[in-house]
């Protein structure tokens, strides 16, 4: 760890850290703390993913769909339409609507084969957004003059490396570079994910065998073929595993850097609470 000490971190001219966790634990919420106390720099794996290695195929998707509009396709081939997407930190909608959900043409399903092509991409893009951190370290610096730097990573991070391999590319490049931080949420927070999600339920990455295993059990399980699945009712029956699939493999990660609460993180409000709450996490280790 770049941090092995509270005096190490407290000491340190430029702090830099990595929060990974469940989405809807607090990452975001810290990280636009920090970022708007005007010190830290804040990079969002999920902005980068769908701007720079997702934007092409989520705006050509948007043109699919204006095409099969008369009025809109004949503004399009004659250029005088511009379709952009608005992604912001706050606003992923459409990296998710693009990722989408398998099941049911006629509800806004994808079919199965699609579905996995796109989630392949997405697993492409996380991977080189993350090795963009280290990267984006130094420019931080050098175009902003930001010394301190938060990386708020997708919640699926922990399907995209393997913790459990000490060369692994992606933690290795990381560890080196930032201090890891994982926000864990208790058995409350995963009911009340639940919860929000089973109120809105929003399209997911799944590592390939583990969305393969869980769409044949559906089907099995409720006697359906692909084209009669509903999408939502599939991705909300599935929610809850995926919490209980991800939790050994974010605990693997924290043994590379350290482990706070959600309710801690909750709790700071601002950049010396946040500091605090990092050095006694780093004391705690």
């Amino acid at each position: 760890m770049i941090y092995e000490t509270a005096q190490d971190w407290q000491s340190a001219k430029r702090k830099k850290v990595l929060l990974f966790a469940m989405s809807g634990l607090g990452k975001t919420h810290v990280s636009n703390m920090l970022r708007d106390s005007g010190d830290w720099f804040h990079y969002s794996v999920d902005y980068r993913i769908g701007t720079r290695y997702m934007g092409e195929y989520i705006v050509d998707n948007f043109k699919r769909e204006a095409m099969r509009q008369p009025l809109l396709r004949e503004l399009l081939m004659s250029d005088s339409l511009y379709i952009a997407s608005n992604i912001t930190f706050d606003n992923l909608a459409p990296l998710s609507t693009y990722l989408g959900k398998p099941g049911d043409p006629a509800k806004g399903g994808l079919s199965f084969a699609e579905y996995t092509r796109r989630q392949a991409q997405h697993l492409e893009a996380e991977r080189a957004a993350m090795m963009d951190t280290v990267r984006f370290i130094d420019r931080a610096e050098d175009l902003y003059g930001y010394g301190n730097f938060v990386c708020d990573t997708s919640g699926s991070i922990c399907e995209v490396v393997d913790p459990s391999n000490p060369n692994d590319p992606i933690l290795k490049a990381l560890s080196e570079n930032l201090l890891l931080v994982w926000i864990k949420g208790t058995e409350d927070h995963r009911a009340e994910l639940v919860r929000r999600f089973d109120k809105a339920p929003k399209p997911i990455y799944y590592r390939p065998e583990f969305l393969d295993e869980i769409w044949n059990a559906y089907l099995s399980d409720n006697n359906l073929v692909e084209g009669e699945v509903d999408p939502d009712a599939f991705i909300r029956h599935t929610y809850a595993e995926v919490i209980a699939h991800r939790q050994p493999r974010y605990a693997a990660m924290a043994e590379w850097g350290v482990t706070v609460t959600a309710e801690d993180v909750a709790k700071a409000t601002t950049p010396e609470a946040f500091d605090a709450m990092i050095a006694a996490a780093l004391e705690a280790r």
